[in-house]
């Protein structure tokens, strides 16, 4: 019996709607990061982009559970002298919620060419309204939302 190995020619990319309302932030994530990588499907190999396009709709409703909002921050360098900077993601999720997804996911990829790659098939919007409606995506429910 043969290994099959997916071929970059031969892959089929979808699109797909993901709602984030009511998840929380890292299983969000991880699900996500799951269909960009392409391992959700049954031709999944490592070294091969099988990953689909991913439209995160809500991101303004996604769920920090516990005390995260609070106590977790998201720190950066600004390259100068004394130039580290830190948010907590509360005022984060105000501010921007796109971007406190898409770190997430990011964070969740392979730190390589593949991954760099992988990012760009994300796309995140703060409402129900996307402007890929062309693409003919179709709706996935993820596991795990609050109640």
């Amino acid at each position: 019996m043969k290994t099959y190995m997916a071929n970059p020619a031969t892959v089929e990319r979808k699109w797909f709607v993901v709602d984030a309302t009511n998840m929380p932030l890292g299983r969000l994530a991880s699900q996500v990061a799951d269909m960009l990588t392409g391992k959700n499907k049954t031709i999944y190999t490592p070294h091969v982009d099988t990953g689909d396009f991913v439209i995160v709709i809500n991101s303004d409703k996604v769920v920090l559970t516990g005390k995260k909002a609070e106590q977790k921050k998201y720190r950066w360098h600004t390259g100068y002298i004394g130039g580290l900077k830190e948010v907590d993601y509360a005022t984060l999720m105000e501010k921007d919620s796109t971007k406190v997804v898409e770190k997430a996911v990011k964070g969740m990829l392979p730190k390589t060419t593949l991954g760099r790659k992988q990012i760009t098939r994300l796309h995140i919007y703060k409402d129900a309204a996307h402007k890929h409606e062309a693409q003919q995506p179709e709706t996935v429910a993820l596991k795990g939302a609050i109640e």
